[in-house]
């Protein structure tokens, strides 16, 4: 059997505020990541490429010849907070890319592999929570089975681009069974938001769902991909930091 299992690098970035700066709700990843960006240009411009503008890929999945980038944000505890000037913060970076990792060599990098293989034991029902605004392609809500699908690919396209290659499985086939797989219970709201471009000066919207979702059936072989969905964000703008989940199994 070919290794079912995803590597990832994680790692938490501190700074000092250099003035007086509140971040809106479901906003902070879009402000930080703004402002990391613009340190880096001025600073260190070749790590700004890597993290901002990867070059365009024509080998890898179908699909992904633009490709996702190599990492997420993740600022969440920040939201709807307020800091001074000269206050100390921290967020935290996963990194999906081993040479990227290796450029923050100055700040301790944890690295972790997560096995994608199916568990021992039998798993039958669980809650997923969508921890920042989430946004599936072509699904208003989140249902299973095109909660898995996202999921799957982009698990799969990170690691084609970026890791061991893409994983070995029958895409078409475990995303039948994930369809079966019933909601039992949703309760999400919408939220509206947009950024603005820098470069540009254009809006762009970031908007999606937060709340959580319960799932009943046969979930075992899906269990290590929610997992998974911790690190990596599923859905649309997960470099903005949206699509992060977090999942547990219900009694």
């Amino acid at each position: 059997m070919p290794a079912l299992d995803f590597d990832l690098f994680v790692t938490r970035l501190r700074f000092v505020t250099r003035r007086a700066v509140a971040f809106p709700p479901h906003g902070s990843a879009n402000l930080i990541r703004g402002q990391f960006g613009k340190e880096l240009f001025e600073r260190q411009p070749d790590l700004y490429e890597q993290l901002f503008a990867p070059p365009h890929r024509t080998e890898g999945p179908s699909g992904l010849q633009d490709p996702p980038r190599p990492y997420v944000l993740r600022t969440g505890h920040l939201d709807g907070k307020s800091y001074a000037a000269g206050a100390s913060l921290e967020f935290g970076i996963h990194i999906f890319d081993a040479q990227l990792a290796s450029r923050f060599s100055d700040f301790p990098v944890e690295r972790r592999t997560l096995s994608l293989a199916r568990p021992a034991r039998v798993i039958e029902r669980v809650r997923v929570d969508f921890l920042s605004l989430t946004e599936l392609k072509n699904a208003p809500r989140p249902d299973f089975g095109p909660l898995f699908t996202r999921l799957r690919d982009r698990v799969s396209g990170l690691r084609a681009l970026y890791g061991g290659g893409a994983l070995d499985i029958d895409f078409k086939e475990i995303g039948a069974r994930a369809s079966q797989v019933r909601t039992t219970i949703m309760d999400i709201h919408d939220v509206d938001r947009s950024r603005t471009s820098r470069r540009t000066g254009q809006q762009h919207p970031i908007s999606g769902f937060v709340g959580f979702a319960e799932y009943e059936g046969d979930l075992t072989e899906f269990y290590p991909f929610l997992e998974a969905g911790h690190w990596t964000g599923v859905g649309r703008q997960t470099v903005w930091g949206k699509g992060q989940i977090a999942a547990r199994v219900l009694d």
